[in-house]
């Protein structure tokens, strides 16, 4: 098969097109011939060794971690899927090695799920690690529900933007970071405020819209952004970060949460009910084919992305 590997860690050229062996398939493993995939900043930052002290490496490592394709074979384990569906996967595994960059893409059923049907296999290919990132913050970081307020930082970038509608749809009042180009996208996923950080303080520009504070903090980032935007947390409020182990800091009145997005089949499904029930849509930024991929590298690398960027394999 075809597939974008490295074969030591670092720059963008350690990239290139190999013809590697197809993966094996286990007993309760499912097949998939890949159709797109999402491009994270996780895929760049793994290509210069950035996850090397977490994860055991084999090389020649196949980047990328979520996909989207058609089932071409299954183990005789599995029984919720079958040749020809249509899917969906977070291919995070406990060694990095075969990544989503491929064309065939062996993988345990449990991170398997039927893609949404109102998205094109490049739409879903997006999806599963910004998608499962945001709600996992959300429900079970943040428990975000009916009536809270909660800011949401990178707000236009691809975990926010799915991060916006999903508190939207779990009827929350969503004030959303981003810069001036992108604050009518980001009103138009259903955030009621939005406030731009380069214009001072995101907390004292909340403040006018909330004097009392808010309920919920979702950070991207952490650093200097998430010590000033927790301030306008009220006392009882949460704190859920992608970047800072400990969100909360030095404020005993909240409760905060790292997250590090995992596999799971429930959680695509239930990204697959919120897309077919119109309450979550998917910006595509940019698409680029297999041979491409060092152009959307820099592109990713360069950030300021609205949405997601895919390769497109098939």
């Amino acid at each position: 098969m075809r597939a974008i590997a490295i074969e030591q860690f670092g720059g963008r050229d350690r990239m290139a097109v190999m013809d590697l062996p197809d993966p094996k398939v286990g007993p309760d493993s499912v097949l998939v011939r890949v159709a797109a995939a999402g491009l994270n900043p996780v895929d760049w930052k793994l290509r210069e060794g950035g996850l090397d002290a977490r994860f055991p490496h084999r090389f020649p490592v196949i980047l990328g971690w979520d996909a989207a394709g058609v089932v071409e074979q299954v183990g005789p384990a599995v029984v919720d899927h079958q040749p020809g569906d249509e899917v969906y996967v977070y291919a995070r595994k406990t060694e990095v090695s075969e990544g989503t960059y491929a064309e065939l893409l062996s993988v345990p059923d449990g991170m398997v799920a039927r893609a949404p049907s109102s998205l094109s296999p490049t739409q879903a290919g997006a999806v599963p690690l910004a998608g499962l990132t945001a709600l996992q913050a959300l429900d079970e970081a943040l428990g975000v529900g009916e009536g809270d307020t909660v800011v949401v930082q990178a707000a236009a970038g691809g975990v926010g933007h799915f991060a916006v509608q999903i508190a939207a749809a779990r009827g929350a009042r969503v004030v959303g970071v981003a810069s001036a180009r992108n604050q009518d996208f980001v009103r138009s996923l259903g955030a009621e405020v939005v406030v731009d950080h380069h214009e001072g303080s995101v907390a004292d520009q909340v403040r006018e819209h909330h004097p009392g504070g808010v309920d919920a903090l979702f950070d991207i980032f952490g650093g200097d952004g998430l010590a000033d935007a927790r301030s306008v947390l009220r006392e009882g409020g949460r704190v859920t970060s992608l970047a800072d182990t400990d969100p909360a800091g030095d404020r005993d009145d909240l409760s905060g949460r790292y997250v590090f997005v995992r596999p799971s089949a429930p959680g695509l499904v239930e990204l697959t009910r919120l897309v077919d029930a119109g309450q979550l849509r998917v910006e595509i930024a940019g698409r680029y084919p297999l041979d491409q991929v060092v152009a959307a590298h820099e592109r990713l690398e360069d950030g300021h992305v609205r949405g997601k960027l895919v390769l497109e394999v098939a």
